[in-house]
């Protein structure tokens, strides 16, 4: 992720964004399963860039006039007609996103809560601001939150506010709807008992944001507010309430772990019989429920989870994995983070809702004029082997298809082979591709040293490394020579010695260091190993392009990898699309559809 410098200090990092709320009321919705409202706004830092404004303004003026092309500009994945975001709520028959924005310019500062509804999670149409600073304890920054429906059917924000000038003195506040008839939510009102949440008994208090949602049992209501306790143990720290103004911390936290400051921490349970149907927050004891514990790490700047049980009694969490603080799971393996899941009763799923950065400079943003995407909304649920989640777009995607998709069925690819899929406009595509793999004998040995490292696994064994099984899969927003390519791809290995397992392993890789001819561009390769029964010799992998972003899923959601890309030749109807083989065996396309997104989403009136 592209870095910005803090206020508080020299080091930089990348910003992450305001999450989505997104909440279901309705009469046959039971008010323990009220968290509709996902609303995320990460924190990370918060710095007013007066100067630095000026400053990129003024470089902006010399930009390669590639980065300002409209045919980069995402088509349906969520971002503002303008300017900076991060960051959705589901009320009354609209889904809401609250999400960070600045309405001075494509850089992070002057931030507020904007807002946007739609009907369908594709289609957006921009409101009013919600929330912005307007009293003692968030005047220096309104933060990153989540929402509540209380069991009135009445939907409550509660956010991190910044209330000093000199430090980012960390507290929590909470917001009411003006109007809760308005199906639109228009206007929020805050109480005059701000702050209801602040950061007593030794509390970092620099440290301590990012409020969940909340769920209730045995008379309480609960949330997590992450935090960091010493110099790198990240914490979720458990408040209880019965009335969900006056609170107060369990004694022991719900979990810990020493990997740096735990922002954006989510805790929501799913089903261990393998159906894809989501559970409300609310639902904490059950011999068919597991929990997710997620949590976006500041230092490293992704998001990882465990898998795990939830005790209510004693308000703690144990991974079902020992090692699973150590060898991360996460949502997604590439650009994405500062992510959210909420509850939909109307379809009885659990969505999972993340933010990716830009790959350029903010130089580059401000000259565009805007920054920062959501990714597609995801599905999720518990994979039926009980270790991992599964994600998959969210079906109202679909309706963006053209009626008449492209096709390729049983070809072989064959050694240091691509083959070009043609009748599309590519630059803007939904590809689903099933691939067989007729023998694994040629698959290469596994060094043991990156047997827990898929990320540089990757980057030593790129697209354009031979392989024995692989690399095989797709080239998107490839140009007409190959000179611009971005591939996304699988490579097999005999498991690794270390490895107590002989099954064999499959890394998934997005590869974007030939995506663009733009020198200035971060490029790094993603990948992530692939829990999946290769000896079966089938695999199949979908990719979501849109412009500058590729977001795919491998093994039908278990791994799943976003980037963003800039193409300087690769736009428009000069994107192309090919599935290559740079193995030493055969590969055969099983069947590959691919349709042209028939016309871009509505996106804030853009």
């Amino acid at each position: 992720h592209r870095s910005f410098s803090t206020c508080s200090s020299s080091h930089r990092r990348p910003l992450c964004p305001s999450v989505s709320a997104m909440v279901v009321l309705g009469g046959r919705v039971a008010w323990a399963c009220s968290v509709l409202l996902l609303l995320q706004l990460a924190g990370a830092s918060h710095v007013v860039y007066e100067t630095h404004l000026l400053e990129t303004e003024a470089a902006a003026a010399d930009v390669p006039p590639s980065i300002l092309d409209a045919e980069l500009s995402t088509g349906y994945h969520f971002r503002p007609i303008k300017n900076w975001i991060n960051a959705p709520m589901y009320y009354k028959g609209w889904y809401h996103f609250f999400y960070q924005y600045n309405p001075k310019g494509a850089v992070w500062g002057n931030i507020v809560w904007a807002h946007s509804v739609s009907r369908d999670l594709i289609n957006w149409v921009a409101l009013e601001t919600a929330i912005q600073p307007s009293i003692k304890s968030d005047k220096y920054g309104c933060w990153s939150g989540s929402a509540t429906i209380l069991r009135d059917g009445t939907p409550v924000i509660m956010y991190t506010g910044i209330d000093r000038a000199d430090i980012n003195y960390e507290v929590q506040n909470i917001a009411f709807p003006k109007n809760k008839s308005d199906p639109l939510l228009r206007e929020w009102v805050k109480p005059r008992s701000n702050p209801i949440i602040v950061p007593e008994g030794g509390i970092n208090a620099t440290q301590f944001r990012d409020p969940t949602t909340a769920w209730y049992a045995d008379g309480h209501w609960r949330l997590l507010i992450g935090a960091l306790s010493g110099a790198s143990r990240g914490v979720a720290y458990v408040y209880r309430s019965r009335d969900f103004m006056r609170w107060t911390r369990v004694r022991k936290p719900l979990h810990s772990a020493p990997t740096g400051m735990w922002e954006c921490p989510d805790l929501y349970p799913v089903t261990v019989d393998g159906r894809q149907n989501g559970l409300d927050t609310s639902v904490t004891s059950s011999p068919r429920v597991k929990h997710v514990l997620k949590n976006s790490l500041d230092l490293r700047r992704y998001d990882y989870y465990t898998v795990g049980t939830y005790n209510r009694k004693t308000e703690r969490y144990v991974p079902d994995n020992p090692a699973g603080d150590e060898h991360h799971l996460r949502y997604d393996y590439g650009n994405f983070y500062a992510s959210k899941t909420f509850y939909d009763p109307i379809k009885r799923r659990r969505i999972l809702w993340g933010w990716a950065n830009e790959s350029d400079t903010a130089v580059d943003d401000v000259a565009k004029g805007w920054a920062g995407i959501q990714a597609i909304p995801r599905k999720v649920w518990l994979d039926p082997s009980g270790r991992q989640l599964m994600q998959w777009p969210v079906e109202e995607l679909e309706a963006l298809r053209a009626k008449k998709p492209v096709s390729l069925k049983d070809r072989v690819v064959k050694r240091g082979e691509h083959v070009e899929v043609t009748g599309l406009r590519s630059s803007q595509a939904d590809v689903e591709v099933s691939f067989e793999v007729p023998s694994l004998e040629g698959a290469e040995a596994l060094d043991p040293a990156l047997a827990n490292d898929a990320q540089k696994l990757c980057s030593v064994r790129g697209a354009d490394v031979e392989g024995g099984v692989g690399p095989f899969g797709l080239w998107v927003l490839a140009s007409s020579k190959l000179e611009e390519k971005t591939a996304v791809f699988f490579r097999v290995f005999k498991a690794a010695r270390n490895i107590n397992s002989t099954k064999p392993v499959v890394l998934m890789c997005s590869d974007p260091t030939t995506s663009s001819l733009n020198p200035n561009l971060y490029k790094p390769t993603f990948a992530g190993f692939v829990d999946t029964d290769i000896a079966k010799g089938k695999i199949s992998l979908r990719s979501l392009i849109d412009r500058s972003v590729v977001e795919s899923f491998g093994a039908g959601g278990r791994t799943c990898i976003l980037s963003r890309v800039y193409p300087t030749l690769a736009l428009g109807k000069n994107a192309h699309l090919h599935v290559f083989n740079n193995g030493k065996v055969d590969i055969k396309v099983s069947q590959l559809t691919a349709w042209e997104m028939k016309k871009p989403a509505l996106m804030n009136g853009a």
